[in-house]
């Protein structure tokens, strides 16, 4: 499909167990048609060392790669202490690096986040949004997708068993394809 858009997804958290990996593995099953949502492991990226952005860790430059393949974003946040979590800034900051050379310039994103609280990492996005202003990066305002007490949406395995959320996942994607195509004319 000469149209079809092309998404780099990757969850800020660690753990292989994680609900914001799972809630990103359920993107994946939920993606719609004319949208293709590949995704990338941060596990593998080393702490940032301005020493070593000229010459970045193999890791840092396929991430750098895959995000410039891409035609937009999905970043699927936990949230740590009101916050984003470490490895997810982490990540940016590599991708962002040496100045001037950042992968991310122009880039549609979208947000979406698991917690097993009341507000669903509604902090942690909004953070994103403000580290996005200086990326020179494109959100998408809506649909949010906060999934709170997410113990209740996903089963032992992992899988996603709630309807509305689901419903809600793939709302966020066919915008975030609307939106990068938007933008993509806006641009030509």
């Amino acid at each position: 499909m000469a149209d079809e858009i092309r998404i780099l997804g990757f969850a800020g958290s660690l753990r292989k167990q994680s609900y914001n990996r799972s809630s990103l593995r359920a993107a994946v099953d939920l993606v719609p048609a004319g949208i293709t949502l590949e995704t990338f492991d941060l596990a593998g990226i080393p702490l940032f060392n301005q020493d070593h952005e000229g010459e970045p860790p193999a890791a840092v430059r396929q991430f750098k790669s895959a995000i410039s393949e891409a035609d937009a974003i999905l970043i699927v946040t936990p949230e740590y202490n009101y916050s984003v979590p470490g490895v997810l800034k982490n990540a940016i900051d590599w991708a962002s690096r040496p100045y001037g050379q950042s992968a991310w310039d122009g880039k549609p994103v979208g947000i979406m986040g698991a917690s097993v609280g009341m507000l669903g990492t509604a902090r942690a996005q909004y953070h994103l949004r403000q580290i996005f202003v200086f990326l020179n990066m494109f959100p998408l305002n809506q649909p949010e997708v906060m999934i709170a007490n997410v113990d209740q949406k996903f089963d032992t395995d992992g899988k996603l068993t709630d309807k509305k959320t689901a419903k809600k996942i793939q709302e966020l994607l066919q915008a975030l394809g609307d939106w990068t195509r938007m933008l993509k004319k806006a641009r030509t």
